[in-house]
């Protein structure tokens, strides 16, 4: 057996023993349904390309950016309609060419239920390699639709309690000290912050935030630091500085350095880049503290879910996070912020062109809408 399959089938075995079994909803759901709404018509998939405005430019250690494009995807059966979305940052290597060529070859008419849930979302993910945005695009619809028709919101189904929901933190990317002093200054509502750093003035970004609040910080260095030493010279120092935890310090690639800096740091060191599927916990497993689970980059929440039980049967800290996104991304992932001990949800609030509502904010708390499915509704209808 090849030692990835043979990773696999470990991950099967681990799963089942620690209770990962993702929710299957019975076939007597469907029955019932099936009865009161008489033959199904099929599932019905459309998609139409749209592009996110950033309030801000966003400046990370890999670059600068304005937009976001995205894939916005319907999923229809009997008249109600479920809301999916797939964000594509560079780095995912995915765009609207991409996802809608992807999404062309989806053919959902052939499952009359639904409630199929496991079959639907196999096929999906199995009909080419990769495409994870555009994959979860069609996860999260799904969901959406199914929680509509139980109408009943994801967290309930799961048994989350929405009391358990964490803070967010609000994303503060790398400028000059002026602009990181607003920027800061407009995120008052949020009490936790997560700095941008990697380019090099790392220490003048936290200074001039800390010129500005106490508040505690997270940073994400998105891979910039390249010296260990360095990197936990400076882990001490922001240790003093009031940071929490450090997102993506080095290269994804530099397996033993991170293990040595996770081996050494005050702060604990989550992995991003590094994971996406669950494939990835083979090179993360006694390398990081953590590991930040998103949508988009592991392929919807039936994968974000699984891939948090795994994280905890394995000792690891769990942060839920966000590319840029419409609410309809992001209060799918909020359906899973009770399992998380940080959360990065604050992807609809860089944009200035949303164009549903759902999660909010308050006091810097994630509140969870009582609505069913993912708990979206689209802007101006109700």
């Amino acid at each position: 057996m090849s030692s990835r399959r043979k990773f696999i089938t470990d991950c099967g075995v681990l799963a089942s023993g620690a209770g990962f079994s993702y929710l299957t909803i019975g076939q007597n759901n469907w029955s019932e349904f099936n009865k009161r709404s008489g033959k199904s018509s099929g599932l019905t998939l459309r998609y139409k390309a749209y592009q996110l405005h950033l309030k801000h430019v966003f400046t990370l250690a890999s670059g600068s950016r304005s937009t976001t494009p995205v894939m916005l995807t319907e999923l229809e059966f009997e008249n109600i309609i479920g809301y999916g979305e797939a964000s594509m940052p560079p780095y995912l290597g995915e765009n609207h060419e991409t996802a809608g060529s992807f999404l062309s070859k989806v053919d959902l008419t052939q499952f009359e239920s639904p409630f199929l849930m496991e079959d639907i979302l196999t096929y999906v993910d199995q009909l080419v390699p990769g495409n994870y945005a555009a994959k979860a695009s069609v996860d999260i619809a799904l969901h959406d639709l199914v929680g509509k028709i139980m109408k009943q919101p994801w967290y309930k189904i799961w048994g989350l309690n929405p009391d358990r929901t964490p803070n967010t933190s609000f994303t503060i990317g790398i400028d000059k000290p002026e602009v990181v002093k607003t920027k800061v200054r407009e995120a008052a509502p949020y009490k936790i912050l997560k700095v941008k750093l990697g380019q090099g003035n790392d220490k003048e970004m936290i200074e001039a935030v800390r010129s500005e609040t106490d508040k505690p910080i997270c940073v994400d260095i998105n891979q910039g630091w390249t010296d260990r030493i360095m990197a936990l010279e400076m882990s001490h120092w922001l240790k003093d500085q009031g940071v929490v935890f450090i997102e993506q310090p080095m290269s994804k690639a530099s397996v033993d350095d991170i293990a040595w800096l996770t081996q050494n740091s005050p702060l604990p060191i989550i992995a991003d880049e590094a994971i996406q599927t669950i494939i990835d916990f083979r090179n993360v497993q006694g390398a990081y503290s953590g590991i930040n689970v998103k949508l988009m980059k592991c392929g919807g929440l039936r994968a974000a879910y699984i891939m948090i039980k795994m994280a905890r049967a394995l000792g690891m800290k769990v942060m839920i996070g966000c590319m840029t996104e419409t609410s309809c991304a992001v209060s799918a992932a909020a359906q899973l912020s009770p399992l998380a001990d940080w959360a990065d949800l604050d992807g609809n609030l860089l944009i200035d062109n949303d164009v549903f509502e759902g999660v909010t904010i308050s006091d810097g708390k994630i509140i969870l809408p009582d609505r069913p499915g993912i708990g979206i509704s689209q802007r101006g209808k109700r």
